[in-house]
């Protein structure tokens, strides 16, 4: 193996580019009629060989040994490097173009001498920075005019316009000590090779052509663009010759300045892209190398890979958490190899005579071959152990399933296979949250790995059942959502009760033996059922989400009296039986269900498999027979509730003109650190969130009576009580009034001159005027209210946009800059070449999967366990 020691980028100089070429290219013609490559043309056979029979004429070989030959054009006159022009400008405004020396005096000179030998870097800097200023040269003391460039490429000497051969002169005449103060290595570059007088032509394995269905041959985009150069090269070469004016020189000059520009750059500030007839934009050099469909990017970091599939997922809640939902024609299509064994040659065998599962079947030596009809007789005679099969996926088959963006680990897990019918993929709708996946068009990935290592990585490491932790902070992320919260809510409500004979099918769903005992006469609890799906030995106690949101909205007051707690918000389970309290979301919502929690880190990876799979089953058929339902009735509001909005917005009213009065004769109480204009802003603010706030609590109290009596109304309150879905702040934006309308976290204020929109009266910062709405979407807003409420609205949409593409962008360059770290054995952190990074990682030395809710340990737990 040989080593790459260093790698140099430089400016060619045109002797290297003369020493390069197989040929100069002198017509822009490509094929004569025959098809055949013209000689001096752009696809002369000296530059390399594309097609099958044709021998290259520079080294002789056919088209897979040949790597191509690099072709060279002289320029008449010479043009301009465009990615060097902003170098040349810094040059020629510190040196003098009469001698050629740097505009500084020869005591500073050998000052900023000493210092680059003492490895000061920013010498050149400093250098050009003075000599700028200069008004005559100190060595000739010649007058020193402004130099200024018309960007990309064209330069001034005060008013006249200065040609790349004077440029060229110029540069020429600075001393080498000189160059090297402005940070030149003469070895590797000198400035004047940023004026080109010869230009590399690329071979054509780089640019080659294509033959369309039609029979007619498609060039490249480069070579489009050397067949312009040269074309342009050729009339300013006849045209010097015939004496022409020296404004139709400038002229056609300057076009081929715009050719050679486009040719490197084609998206060149000030400078019109280069199209095809079609209007298409050229891609030349830089857009082959730039960005996502760029060389890098595309080409070099990013592969397409075999054995992977594509398609939309759908959900399916009685397939495992483990499981993926295969179509069968992606199960045919996706293959896996196997070794043939002495113990295994006899089953093959007949797999091969009686199915289509086994595809292709490997020598020892690598070779392949398809199984037909044909071929099928023949490869049953040779094959025996030490060959190697490729069968079609079959269920348990382990793949990896993947959602883009992937934007952490999770986003990537290992999945069993079990084929199935139709066409989609199908996930259990639990395992949604890690991949960020919905079901409204979404596609997901297979890959399929290929080797005993990758197989038993991806069950040991990527296995969903062992990854329902996060690895961000330490909580649960594979959760129940949505339905199956609301759902688990409604099973678990002290009103849930069943009959013998619906206890018994979701026994039998869940795939219980041995019967309870039932606790309600001859009827069985929903806290009954679901204490069927526990471990036997689970033992917690803790608050609900239905607490918070009593305490909240203020119908609970008093004390917590834990498991006598009159609304049987206090979950307790002893012994594997939930004996009180529902369980919402703080048992199984993402980040904080402490059931789920507790499930994932105390017992082994299956037991959270089993319990999910046993909650899909009963949950789904219990929402279809219970019927949760969101109808307009249900926000009706009382008249009690009609009159305290109209009276709590009428009051909001009245103190909100108070506030205006102190604002306008600056008597109003000035917030520390904020000036009169802001602490009225906010007392506004505050003014209409607490007006609201009262109105919530009342809504959300009389709808609460609803759910927790005998009968309850199974409506969106119990997604707000159970934490599945919304808020209070939903119901109050129906059925209340909507309140202000916020941008920014303030009253909106970007309108017109002194005031927000041209309805209201100028200098008017009143409560209705500042964009509060005292309607609910129930009864519709005013149009004016509606105007404001779209404000807000407007906000919402363009930071969805724009934060999804700034956080795009930032993950992208943080895990470029990241990806080299890894853990070593000896649990520090360190790069590819195995520099320390840290000495533990995350300096403790804990992988927050294995944290508690980001701490390293939950001490109390401990104790008690011990205990």
């Amino acid at each position: 193996m040989k080593k790459i020691h260093s790698i140099d980028f430089r400016v060619l100089d045109p002797k290297t580019i003369r020493k390069m070429s197989a040929i100069e290219i002198k017509t822009p013609d490509t094929y004569d009629k025959d098809g055949y490559p013209m000689d001096g043309g752009l696809m002369d056979p000296h530059l390399g060989v594309i097609n099958p029979g044709l021998r290259c004429k520079t080294c002789g070989q056919k088209m897979k040994d040949c790597p191509g030959h690099f072709g060279s054009i002289e320029f008449v006159r010479p043009v301009l490097h465009p990615e060097f022009s902003k170098k040349l400008e810094l040059i020629m405004q510190s040196t003098c173009q009469e001698c050629g020396r740097l505009n500084l005096p020869d005591d500073k000179l050998k000052m900023y001498e000493s210092k680059l030998e003492k490895g000061d870097l920013e010498v050149p800097t400093k250098i050009v920075r003075k000599a700028k200023t200069a008004k005559e040269c100190e060595h000739c003391k010649a007058p020193k005019e402004k130099i200024l460039l018309d960007k990309p490429t064209n330069f001034f000497l005060g008013k006249e316009r200065i040609y790349p051969t004077e440029i060229r002169e110029w540069i020429e005449k600075i001393p080498e000590m000189d160059l090297k103060l402005l940070g030149y290595d003469l070895e590797i570059t000198k400035p004047e090779w940023f004026i080109t007088s010869v230009l590399p032509v690329p071979p054509i394995t780089v640019r080659p052509s294509i033959t369309l269905e039609s029979g007619v041959k498609s060039e490249d985009d480069l070579t489009h663009k050397l067949v312009d150069i040269i074309r342009v090269n050729l009339r300013l070469n006849d045209n010097i010759d015939a004496g022409a004016p020296q404004l139709i020189i400038e002229d056609l000059w300057d076009l081929l300045q715009y050719h050679v520009t486009t040719y490197y750059n084609n998206n060149t500030a000030g400078v019109p892209p280069a199209k095809h007839r079609s209007g298409r934009a050229l891609r030349t050099l830089v857009q082959r190398l730039k960005g996502k469909k760029g060389r890098f990017r595309h080409n070099l970091t990013g592969k397409r890979v075999n054995f992977a599939a594509r398609s939309t997922v759908s959900p399916d809640s009685f397939i495992s958490i483990n499981e993926i939902g295969i179509p069968q024609d992606i199960a045919n299509d996706l293959t896996l190899p196997e070794p043939i064994t002495e113990a295994t040659i006899d089953a093959i065998k007949k797999k091969i005579k009686e199915t289509d599962e086994i595809q292709y079947v490997a020598r020892p030596n690598g070779q392949r071959r398809k199984i037909t009809d044909e071929t099928r007789d023949l490869i049953l005679e040779e094959i025996e152990p030490g060959f190697k099969i490729e069968r079609s996926l079959q269920n348990g088959d382990i793949v990896l399933f993947n959602r883009q963006p992937s934007l952490h680990r999770l986003s990537m897990m290992a999945h069993k296979v079990r084929i199935m019918d139709g066409k989609t993929l199908r996930i259990n709708p639990v395992v949604c949250k890690p991949y960020n996946a919905d079901f409204d068009g979404d596609e997901m990935n297979i890959h399929v790995p290929q080797t005993e290592e990758g197989k038993s990585e991806a069950q040991e490491l990527m296995y969903v059942q062992n990854n329902v932790i996060s690895p961000r902070y330490g909580a649960p992320v594979v959760v129940l959502e949505e339905d199956g919260v609301s759902g688990v809510y409604i099973l678990t409500l002290d009103s849930t009760e069943f009959s013998k004979d619906e206890a018994m099918k979701y026994f039998y769903e869940m795939g219980i033996k041995e019967l309870p005992k039932p606790d309600k006469g001859k009827n069985y609890s929903g806290k009954l059922i679901f204490s069927q799906m526990l471990p036997d030995d689970l033992n917690l106690e803790y608050t609900s989400n239905t607490c918070k949101v009593l305490k909240k909205t203020g119908v609970c007051t008093s004390a917590c009296k834990g498991d006598k707690c009159p609304y049987g918000a206090y979950v307790k389970i002893k012994d594997g039986v939930l004996e009180t309290g529902v369980i919402d979301s703080s048992s199984l919502g993402e980040a904080k269900g402490i059931l789920i929690d507790t499930l994932a880190r105390q017992y082994s990876s299956d037991v959270i498999e089993k319990f999910y799979n046993m909650v899909n089953r009963v949950v789904s058929d219990l929402l279809t027979k219970k019927g949760m339902t969101a109808g307009l009735d249900e926000y009706e509001m009382s008249d009690k509730i009609k009159k305290a909005s109209e009276s709590s917005i009428e009051n909001a009213l009245k103190e909100g003109t108070k506030l205006v009065k102190k604002y306008e004769n600056k008597t109003l109480d000035i917030i520390p650190g904020k000036t009169l204009q802001e602490s009225f802003e906010i007392g506004m603010m505050r003014l209409s969130a607490e007006t609201k706030e009262e109105i919530e609590k009342m809504i959300m109290s009389e709808k609460v009576q609803k759910v927790l009596g005998k009968n309850p109304e199974l409506n969106t309150t119990v997604m707000i009580l159970s934490g599945s879905r919304g808020s209070s702040t939903n119901l109050m934006n129906i059925a209340g009034f909507w309140g202000q309308a916020s941008v920014r976290e303030g009253r909106p204020k970007r309108g017109f001159k002194n005031r927000l929109i041209t309805l209201n009266e100028k200098d008017d910062v009143g409560l209705i005027t500042g964009g509060f709405i005292n309607q609910n979407f129930m009864d519709g807003m005013k149009g004016k209210e509606y105007f404001y409420h779209s404000m807000g609205g407007r906000q919402g949409e363009v930071d969805t946009g724009v934060s999804t593409k700034v956080s795009g962008y930032l993950y992208r360059r943080l895990a470029n800059s990241l990806k080299d770290l890894f853990v070593e054995t000896d649990r520090t952190v360190r790069t590819a070449s195995k520099n320390l990074v840290q000495y533990s990682y995350g300096e403790d030395g804990i992988f927050p999967m294995k944290s508690i809710k980001g701490k390293s340990m939950n001490v109390k737990k401990s104790i008690e366990k011990d205990l």
